[in-house]
């Protein structure tokens, strides 16, 4: 048999068997019998070695276009194949769109967060500022400036977390309003509210806690009264209580304030009869506030005889135990997520 029918039959035999095999697997053992080291096409060419050196050339050319011919059955036959694997694949991971979507979790604001975001809504529609800073506060700032030097006895109204003699963790964030008067070069009036973490050193139970979130609020202006504190204060127990609990202003201390006033709520666990979350008293503190005293003005570079001001804190832990009903504070801070669920909105 020539080379040239023997090639033709090789062809012939290859593409039946290329056209009738299923699957990958059986194409690569196609391909090698036909062109693998020991396939049909390695025993054409073992004839090279009897051919003249003529002849060579013409023998390899023709073995060369054979065996791309059966290349390309190859080819031809892999693409089918993939397609099919695709297909396949498709057909299992058909979607019926007419099905209902995924239901996505979707997070829940603390409640906290949601709380201090309602009452910066407020304070914005008021007019006022929000400023922030740093929670490891220097002595000066945090105590001095407002009033408060080291030998004063207030000092001993609440215990602080001293990091050094001169650094601690703020107590309050009135240290936000002390910066944000200093850094007022003009001296002009300041309407801005401070919210932050603050911490104390007390012992943790029902309405203490070592660690609580304050609202603290400041006025400074030439006109700015005590009128306008209460106000201030009447306006936001009615934007966050409504008209059912009842409010008491009465006269307190703080030394930065003078005077000054604290804002209480009717207990929302007893009514206002006494129990343990108000302590047998039928209020709790959600406000201490008053009249900035000039001292801190002229510590802050205000003329206290040109300016005067009204402050405030409020603390968001009882303005939200107030208004959801919430008996225990340390229920914020215990990440229970069937306690944080509640609060979706």
């Amino acid at each position: 048999m020539k080379v040239s029918e023997k090639l033709e039959a090789i062809i012939v035999e290859a593409k039946s068997h290329i056209e009738l095999v299923k699957n990958l697997n059986e194409l690569n053992d196609a391909k090698a019998k036909y062109l693998g080291k020991k396939g049909s096409f390695s025993d054409v060419m073992k004839l090279m070695r009897d051919l003249p050196n003529e002849d060579r050339p013409m023998f390899g050319k023709v073995t060369n276009e054979a065996k791309q011919v059966i290349l390309g059955y190859i080819e031809e036959q892999r693409n089918i194949l993939e397609q099919q694997i695709v297909n396949e694949k498709l057909s299992k991971e058909t979607v019926d769109v007419t099905l209902p979507g995924r239901e996505f979790t979707v997070g829940v604001k603390h409640i906290l967060t949601q709380v201090i975001e309602e009452m910066e809504d407020l304070f914005i529609g008021m007019g006022y500022e929000i400023m922030e800073g740093p929670e490891v506060e220097i002595d000066e700032y945090n105590f001095e400036k407002l009033n408060l030097p080291k030998d004063h006895p207030a000092r001993d109204m609440q215990d602080s977390f001293y990091i050094t003699d001169d650094t601690l963790l703020r107590t309050h964030t009135s240290s936000v309003q002390v910066r944000t008067m200093l850094a007022n070069k003009e001296k002009t009036p300041i309407k801005i509210i401070c919210p932050g973490t603050v911490f104390r050193r007390d012992d943790d139970d029902a309405t203490h806690s070592h660690q609580f979130m304050q609202i603290e609020g400041l006025v400074v202006d030439e006109k700015a009264s005590m009128a306008d504190l209460k106000g201030t204060l009447l306006e936001v127990a009615r934007k966050m209580f409504g008209e059912d609990r009842k409010i008491r202003l009465r006269p307190s201390y703080f030394p930065f304030t003078e005077p000054s006033v604290e804002v209480d709520v009717s207990c929302h666990n007893c009514n206002g009869k006494g129990c343990n979350v108000c302590k047998g008293t039928g209020w709790i503190e959600i406000l201490g506030s008053g009249i900035v005293n000039d001292n801190v003005l002229e510590a802050c570079g205000y003329d206290s005889k040109k300016y005067q001001g009204f402050a405030f804190g409020i603390g968001v832990e009882r303005m939200a135990m107030l208004r959801y009903g919430i008996n225990d504070i340390r229920a914020f801070y215990t990440n229970d997520l069937r306690f944080i669920k509640q609060f979706k909105k």
